[in-house]
């Protein structure tokens, strides 16, 4: 269970930052290192990951049994 006790915090940790980065690309101007197309994309992605991890999680949660 220590495997989806880390799944987890992945999930949860990708979903943050990924949400953060994306309010981020709205809001920050661009200073010309990193675009906000990019910091969006990044968002994207990581939200993404996270929500997959998050769907893993759940079934084999409930697949396993809290045990």
């Amino acid at each position: 269970m220590k495997h989806l006790r880390i799944q987890l915090i992945t999930a949860v940790a990708l979903v943050i930052v990924g949400t953060g980065l994306l309010i981020a690309g709205f809001c920050v101007p661009p200073v010309g290192i990193i675009s906000a197309s990019v910091l969006t994309a990044f968002g994207e992605i990581s939200t993404f990951a996270g929500g997959l991890f998050g769907v893993d999680y759940h079934y084999r949660a409930k697949f396993y049994g809290d045990k």
